[in-house]
């Protein structure tokens, strides 16, 4: 068939550049993120002109498809968690607290969860990587938990920031601007946790937050 006619030709046509990826994927090792991400997208370009990869390869004997295939689980693990780091170093803290919670609260829980998913098979996948020569680095998830300490501490001051500038208001805009106070501790409760502490300044803003909730009332209001 056409098909299976251009598989052939593109194994001939490829051949050298694809026996010195295969010699390249051998011997590939890492423990530095941006060399793995440079040699994954080396490998890319490489193996996107073909008509269909599965098949031209394995006109090769013994291509090392599970460390391809490797390299690009960590490649892709690494990317997605540097953007996370990214999209937490340039968060936009502005006015109005309430929607900055709004958005803060989704984007955490949605990394939380992915998070949480990856630390069950974290120890599974960190022997994978090292069977393929990959060292891992994952200290980019302290670097995660610890920006989102930030931003939660960003947030904890813009709540009381606005609560300051309204303890003047009439008693519905207190009640819900306390319910925002409420809101943005439990907040960071949950990030606490997730972090496994806190820093000296979320310690401190936490602790201002649970002062003002609390004052003047018997019980934290209701969410």
């Amino acid at each position: 068939s056409p098909f299976f006619q251009q598989i052939e030709e593109d194994a001939k046509k490829h051949a050298k550049t694809i026996l010195e990826l295969k010699a390249a994927v051998n011997s590939f090792q890492t423990k530095d993120m941006t060399e793995l991400i440079k040699f994954q997208q080396h490998m890319e370009a490489i193996l996107e002109v073909l008509t269909d990869e599965n098949q031209v390869l394995a006109k090769f004997e013994d291509f090392p498809i599970k460390k391809l295939e490797t390299i690009r689980a960590a490649a892709a693990l690494y990317s997605k968690s540097n953007l996370v780091v990214s999209n937490l170093k340039s968060w936009e803290v502005k006015s109005p607290a309430a929607q900055l919670l709004n958005k803060f609260d989704c984007y955490f829980t949605k990394v939380k969860e992915e998070m949480d998913a990856f630390e069950r098979t974290k120890d599974e996948e960190s022997r994978n990587f090292k069977s393929q020569g990959i060292d891992f680095d994952f200290n980019i998830f302290v670097t995660i938990k610890e920006l989102m300490v930030d931003v939660s501490s960003n947030c904890m001051e813009l709540v009381l920031k606005e609560w300051g500038e309204t303890k003047g208001a009439n008693d519905a805009e207190k009640k819900a601007n306390k319910n925002l106070l409420w809101r943005a501790f439990k907040l960071a409760f949950r990030v606490y946790s997730f972090a496994g502490g806190n820093d000296e300044r979320a310690d401190k803003l936490a602790k201002e937050l649970a002062n003002e909730v609390l004052c003047g009332s018997s019980s934290p209001p209701k969410p």
